[in-house]
């Protein structure tokens, strides 16, 4: 099983991203909150790696910090929460801002996430609890770097883009990077604000 990865960033299109690792290209999924923390193209970088091995697929998962895959990994041991769902999760909020939200049983900003209704979120709830300590204390540790953005030319086509490949609908997508939208903003900055505002 492949466990990190450390190579040279080809492209990245939210919430994928190509990484070339001695002339290989690994095709690798990664959240939002990872995707925020990314160096611009032409970059060296590491990501630990979670892989799924499927009947018509090999899968790669990278995360910026150990809590991000923690909790990925605790999230798709749950009954109906699959990995595209663990990402949406994980591009929401951070792990220890997901922590709180377990913590004080706020269903509803769990439900806002595309792929979570009310009995997932409740059930959710339950099982990841005992969990969560080991999550959030890898958290603590966490180091943040300067967030440098995602240089693309159309900022809000391309957030659209991001948004509906975590699972939200195109027409919602839409409505939500047109509250979002400036002008000054990057690519980046227009999916956090567009995500922030369905946690609210």
């Amino acid at each position: 099983m492949i466990g990190r990865l450390t190579g040279k960033i080809l492209e990245k299109i939210p919430p994928q991203l190509l990484l070339e690792v001695n002339g290989v290209g690994y095709e690798v999924e990664a959240p939002l909150s990872t995707f925020f923390n990314l160096p611009e193209v032409g970059t060296d970088i590491s990501l630990r790696m979670h892989m799924i091995v499927r009947e018509d697929a090999q899968l790669l998962y990278g995360f910026y910090s150990e809590a991000e895959r923690s909790l990925f990994r605790a999230l798709i041991k749950i009954n109906g929460i699959g990995a595209k769902v663990a990402l949406a999760i994980l591009s929401g909020m951070q792990p220890e801002e997901f922590a709180i939200c377990v913590e004080s049983r706020d269903i509803s900003s769990l439900t806002r996430i595309p792929g979570i209704g009310k009995k997932t979120a409740e059930r959710l709830l339950v099982e990841i609890k005992d969990k969560l300590t080991d999550i959030i204390s890898t958290s603590a540790s966490l180091t943040k770097t300067s967030e440098t953005g995602i240089t693309i030319h159309n900022h809000s086509g391309d957030a659209v883009h991001a948004l509906v490949a975590l699972g939200y609908k195109t027409a919602d997508a839409e409505k939500m990077v047109k509250k979002a939208y400036s002008a000054e903003l990057s690519t980046e900055e227009i999916i956090r604000t567009a995500l922030k505002s369905t946690t609210r």
